[in-house]
């Protein structure tokens, strides 16, 4: 099922989606008029920590009272929010070889472009890439963001007034479920809850600069609204095999980046493995698959500029929409 956070009469709401994406089945209201209100349709932190018990709960729910009308809200006359508006944690990992290769090259190339040297980017366009550093085949590799700054489909990203150079990034990612630790990757499909869409916006210039103390991106992806996530999470049953989803983004309706989910070094599972040495997975974490290869405009040298809209789209995940706006302007 996809399961979506909603804003409805001031108070966010958790819906189970149907009928191709169009409407929103109030799940808190259901378990009221089933005479036993269920406190895991609170939020959707909660839905997660209740896990598999209360996806049946919603299913038997929604097999009773999905017919009735008062229960559904059109997607198109809400406020759709993040569908985890606060993850307990947020992870993001460099998974895709052609990203993480690209990537220090277009740094470079901003370098070489900001100081005028023609020269330089000539050559830098006309090298071929490097070689993948080994340490990426030897374990997953991920930083920690900003949890506080998610936010959901359809809104508009303020771009940092310490920037200059904002950027989208193509990923997709899961929601965890069952507390666990030292969690074996054979088991570990048994901590995801399902499946997001992440845009990872970033303050390119920032993040340049502070890459250079060799620690990891802080005010280059930590800023209000810019991690994003949506448009729902969409349980494994539905996902199929993950690691072949078509991925595309677009900018004002033009495609920018393609690709698929497939080739990541390490998958999802073993991601959580790693994770999982000696520190304890919680249930509502997002974790994130990173840039898919020729997913943002470092690699492609092509930034965004004030008030482009963009749409990231996942195959059986759906598409997630944002607008970016300059705050000096």
């Amino acid at each position: 099922m996809k399961l979506a956070t909603y804003r409805s009469s001031g108070q966010n709401k958790v819906a189970l989606v149907h009928a191709a994406d169009g409407w929103l089945f109030d799940l808190a209201s259901a378990s009221q008029r089933a005479g036993k209100p269920n406190p895991a349709f609170n939020s959707m932190l909660d839905l997660v920590d209740q896990g598999d018990a209360a996806l049946d709960e919603a299913s038997n729910l929604f097999d009773r009272y999905g017919k009735d009308q008062d229960l559904w809200t059109a997607v198109a006359e809400t406020e759709v929010l993040a569908p985890l508006p606060e993850p307990r944690q947020m992870r993001d990992g460099m998974s895709f070889p052609v990203h993480i290769v690209q990537g220090p090259i277009g740094h470079l190339k901003l370098t070489a472009r900001k100081a005028g040297d023609a020269a330089e980017l000539a050559r830098l366009q006309a090298a071929p890439l490097p070689e993948l550093p080994e340490v990426y085949r030897k374990q997953p590799i991920y930083y920690i963001t900003n949890r506080f700054s998610v936010r959901g489909p359809n809104t508009t990203v303020k771009w940092p007034r310490y920037s200059q150079v904002m950027d989208y990034e193509l990923e997709f990612g899961i929601v965890t479920k069952n507390r666990g630790l030292n969690i074996p990757a054979a088991k570990a499909r048994d901590h995801i809850f399902g499946y997001t869409i992440f845009n990872d916006f970033s303050a390119r210039d920032a993040q340049r600069i502070e890459m250079e103390g060799r620690l990891g991106p802080a005010k280059g992806k930590s800023f209000d609204g810019g991690n994003v996530l949506g448009p729902w999470i969409v349980t494994p049953d539905e996902i199929g095999d993950p690691y072949s989803l078509k991925m595309q983004a677009r900018v004002n309706g033009e495609v920018r980046s393609q690709g698929t989910s497939e080739g990541m070094l390490f998958s999802f599972e073993e991601i959580i493995a790693h994770i999982t040495r000696d520190e304890t997975l919680m249930p509502g974490e997002f974790i994130g698959s990173g840039t898919v290869g020729n997913g943002c405009g470092l690699e492609l040298g092509w930034y965004l500029e004030h008030g482009d809209s963009i749409e990231l789209e996942v195959e059986k995940i759906g598409v997630l929409k944002n607008r970016v706006e300059r705050q000096d302007i």
